[in-house]
């Protein structure tokens, strides 16, 4: 317990946290045509709201700046990956970057212990800046209709898939109360997260109809 109090209570330094996002933004723009929707403009939008979400509850803001700059890496690894598959590259970036080693892990722990599929009512207050920044993205009213497209083409999955996988993924969470940890982002965006649940649950039930699936094949 000493111990990991010891690496809660470290934080970085503005260079490192520049030179990490220099890091980040690079590889982005290299893999560009491999990341249409988990590229620099959602890296960006994640880190920037999740130092707002983490100036609020009172978590280490530039540890989870951090974990934001680097919570997506796996996808550079492999398409429709878990973020554990981002690993050893998220590590080799934090380092690189002249983050210390005790602090890489915790942050590759933050960005584990955040991911939708996985979490729980209980995490650390950066998992859930993190987190909230991420569902965020995922419950904006404009990512269906311009983002969506350019998930299925990154992962290389159907419209059905990508329904069942965020119904299934989403639903239970939000439906548990704990869909966004901070109570002004869950005041402020819930009523837009319950929106694009409510469309996705209706995608789910109309791809599984078979004249749906017929006028799919037909515009593919």
């Amino acid at each position: 317990m000493y111990a990991q109090n010891s690496v809660a209570e470290q934080t970085l330094s503005e260079p490192t946290i520049a030179k990490l996002e220099r890091e980040v933004h690079a590889l982005c723009q290299r893999h560009a045509k491999r990341l249409p929707f988990h590229g620099w403009h959602h890296v960006s939008f994640v880190r920037a709201k999740a130092a707002d979400f983490a100036r609020c509850n009172g978590a280490n803001m530039r540890v989870v700046e951090a974990a934001a700059l680097v919570h997506d890496v796996n996808y550079l690894n492999r398409r429709n990956s878990p973020a554990a598959a981002g690993r050893d590259l998220r590590l080799d970036l934090l380092l690189a970057a002249g983050v210390g080693p005790e602090i890489a892990e915790w942050i590759d722990r933050i960005v584990d212990e955040a991911e939708m599929a996985d979490r729980g009512p209980d995490i650390s207050l950066e998992a859930q800046a993190l987190s909230d920044a991420d569902t965020l993205f995922k419950a904006l009213p404009i990512t269906p209709v311009l983002l969506a497209h350019r998930y299925l083409t990154e992962n290389a999955i159907t419209l059905r898939e990508l329904a069942h996988k965020i119904v299934g993924e989403q639903r239970g969470v939000h439906d548990e109360g704990y869909y966004f940890y901070n109570p002004a982002a869950a005041e402020t965006y819930s009523r837009w997260a319950l929106a694009n649940l409510e469309l996705w649950q209706c995608i789910k039930e109309a791809v599984d109809d078979p004249d749906v699936e017929d006028l799919l094949g037909a515009i593919a």
